[in-house]
């Protein structure tokens, strides 16, 4: 396991880290018992689906991913692939994705993102375990889970993604700036919030830099940290 205490030395602009105290100070401790969520957001070209796993390894912990659509998917009795196309998408995507599930265009965009939030919340309310995207690190209560955005500079995060899919700078370019902006217009049209702010999340982890299993390292720590803090100032 990578040593931690080299990882948080001389971190700098590399990653920005609120300890457990901070988290629970900030955000009031919890008094339900249960255990944090990790909400993982993530910038195009950073390996979230990886280091998801990773972490769930670690803290032994279920991760949810594209289970999340499965489920809203059952919910709705639609086929997985017809939500593939709207997932984390704006509205006006949404809307002409989603017009074949109900009758009216409108209704259909308002249920499937209160589906969305109602399985979020599902999977919360059972404590100790990772949500990566769709929204959660917005939905979720800040009190009860810790809040994690992997990012990266966008010229590294476009060289991940051209050798993760094996495609060219231009494709890649394209590909990475129409999924940043189709998140940022998703956030701000389902939470009212702008571009990504370290102030939003626990930890920001620069992806680029730091290996799937360091930033899992970093993560499951953090997790420890808070919930050993969360449990002295319940006490």
């Amino acid at each position: 396991m990578t040593d931690l205490s080299d990882l948080f030395r001389g971190l700098g602009r590399a990653c920005f880290y609120r300890s457990g105290r901070d988290v629970v100070r900030d955000h009031g401790a919890r008094r339900d018992g249960r255990g944090l969520t990790v909400a993982l957001d993530r910038e195009a070209g950073t390996p979230a689906a990886e280091v998801a796993r990773a972490v769930g390894a670690l803290l032994g912990w279920p991760v949810h991913d594209h289970e999340l659509l499965e489920r809203v998917a059952r919910d709705l009795g639609r086929p997985v692939w017809a939500l593939e196309a709207v997932d984390e998408k704006p509205h006006n995507w949404l809307l002409d994705c989603l017009e074949g599930l109900t009758s009216a265009a409108g209704a259909s965009e308002a249920r499937f993102f209160h589906h969305l939030a109602r399985v979020v919340h599902e999977l919360a309310a059972e404590g100790r375990c990772v949500i990566v995207g769709r929204g959660a690190a917005q939905i979720l209560p800040p009190r009860s889970t810790l809040r994690v955005l992997l990012a990266g500079p966008r010229e590294r995060r476009v060289a991940a993604f051209r050798r993760r899919f094996q495609t060219g700078n231009a494709e890649a370019n394209r590909q990475v700036a129409e999924a940043d902006r189709a998140w940022s217009r998703f956030v701000a049209e389902h939470f009212g919030r702008g571009p990504a702010s370290p102030d939003d999340y626990d930890l920001v982890l620069d992806a680029t830099r730091w290996t799937v299993a360091e930033c899992a390292d970093l993560i499951a720590e953090a997790v420890r940290s808070a919930e050993s803090a969360d449990g002295r100032e319940a006490g």
